[in-house]
């Protein structure tokens, strides 16, 4: 039986709608599983299954499988989110009236479920900044962007305060802040056991000093969305009012259904905040806000630069993919390719900011050929005309583990590797033999139980 922190519950007795005997009878149940659907690489995958009613594209699992045996998770058909978190795009939808030529930050974005949410709601010459300040972190944030194929999505790894050189920059900002983590009682049995009051008001603490940090980033009428999986109103409500007092922000409303459950709570100031909770939702503990910058914000003055396209790299990559770009030469090692509408982006972060990943890596040219980056396989601008093998499941757990598998004879040459229509990676082959070009970090460890084969 999980036995709840009875000082959590203390402070829960001031929240709108809480009913303590449901709250701790929904704790006693185990968590929701839910993913959301790629809207570009479209699959069969959870097409029957019950829609997450906030979400067009969330999917209500009623077990949860094995993802990492599925080879339509390394191809991003989905992403394995909490069903209350995707609400964020009903937030995005009612807050943000245009999606294009937008800049957004999602400032504390691993493991990547909101920035891929995000790539998914914005148009195509709008840009996205991903931000992960631990760097361990933005490791994993960079396979899911990769994995989410995106070109008008970069990953960058600093300090909320770095950001802040970006003065006025961000139309969107969005700060899902490291908090006590309440809400994932049901998810993490961590999360209970390092659960103190204490800790608590020090997450306060550095929510506020994040927010502050970041605050000059975003334009004067921008749109910031704070979100939390804490229920404590110290790190919900009271940080909404913190944000109308010290930086004058001000609350925008989201409409919601009624069947929803989703509990519209007011801060003392009189700012609108969404509140989820097991016992109303069939989702977990969250918690979220939209709020409008009021104060003025200094633009940054427009860089000069020189334009850094390769011409003779774009040559010899532009078969890759359908849609036109930008070559840049990332290092000694590797290309990427970036929207040409972000050129001056590229030139005016890059003096500021440390940028792990810009659009989609291409890979590079050698002697005689272009060596194709992993990159261009999951991107969803990759051309329809590139050479390609399908895979049966087993084959693709095959590849996915780096292990030897049958192929038919094929020509010399580079192969992309598709499953249900979906790109996985590169072979090269040799004729009577094949190089398996997955990058090594990308393989399957796991031992594959003989039923998960087919």
């Amino acid at each position: 039986m999980m036995n709840l922190p009875p000082l959590l519950l203390k402070d829960l007795q001031q929240v709108k709608d809480f009913n303590e005997e449901a709250f701790l009878a929904a704790h006693q149940q185990p968590s929701v599983t839910s993913v959301r659907m790629h809207p570009v690489k479209h699959s069969e995958a959870f097409a029957i299954n019950e829609q997450v009613p906030w979400c067009s594209e969330g999917r209500y699992l009623t077990e949860r499988p094995v993802f990492t045996l599925d080879p339509l998770y390394h191809a991003g058909a989905y992403y394995v989110q909490e069903a209350s978190s995707m609400f964020l795009q009903q937030v995005l939808k009612q807050t943000v009236t245009d999606n294009n030529n937008l800049r957004v930050l999602d400032l504390c974005a691993a493991p990547g479920g909101k920035s891929t949410l995000l790539a998914s709601f914005l148009g195509p010459d709008s840009l996205l900044i991903s931000n992960e300040v631990i760097r361990t972190r933005a490791s994993i944030l960079e396979e899911n962007m990769t994995r989410w194929g995106y070109m008008n999505t970069w990953v960058t790894s600093n300090d909320p305060r770095d950001l802040a050189r970006l003065t006025g920059y961000f139309d969107v900002i969005v700060v899902d802040a490291p908090c006590s983590g309440s809400g994932l009682f049901r998810k993490d049995a961590r999360a209970l056991d390092e659960w103190s009051e204490a800790n608590v008001q020090l997450c306060s603490q550095r929510q506020q000093r994040i927010l502050a940090d970041v605050w000059p980033a975003l334009k004067e009428d921008g749109i910031l969305i704070y979100a939390t999986c804490s229920y404590s109103p110290q790190e919900d409500e009271q940080i909404l009012d913190w944000l109308a007092a010290e930086l004058h922000a001000t609350g925008i409303k989201v409409a919601t259904q009624a069947e929803w459950g989703v509990v519209e709570t007011g801060s003392s100031k009189g700012l609108y905040g969404y509140r989820f909770s097991p016992d109303k939702v069939k989702g977990e503990g969250f918690f979220i806000a939209a709020l409008r910058k009021t104060s003025v914000a200094d633009a940054m003055k427009p860089v000069r630069y020189k334009a850094l396209h390769d011409k003779k790299a774009h040559q010899q990559s532009s078969y890759l993919l359908s849609q036109d770009f930008l070559c840049l030469q990332a290092d000694r090692e590797n290309y990427h390719a970036i929207n040409p509408l972000h050129e001056a982006d590229w030139h005016q972060l890059q003096g500021k900011v440390y940028l792990r990943k810009t659009g989609i890596q291409l890979g590079m040219p050698t002697a005689k050929e272009w060596l194709p980056a992993h990159d261009v396989a999951l991107s969803i601008d990759r051309s329809a005309s590139l050479p390609s093998i399908a895979l049966s499941k087993e084959q693709a757990l095959k590849f996915l583990r780096k292990e030897d598998f049958d192929l038919p004879t094929q020509n010399k040459g580079w192969f992309l590797l598709t499953y249900n229509g979906l790109g996985l990676g590169w072979i090269k082959s040799l004729g009577n033999r094949f190089n398996n070009y997955l990058p090594k970090h990308w393989r399957i460890r796991m031992e594959i139980p003989d039923a998960d084969w087919e």
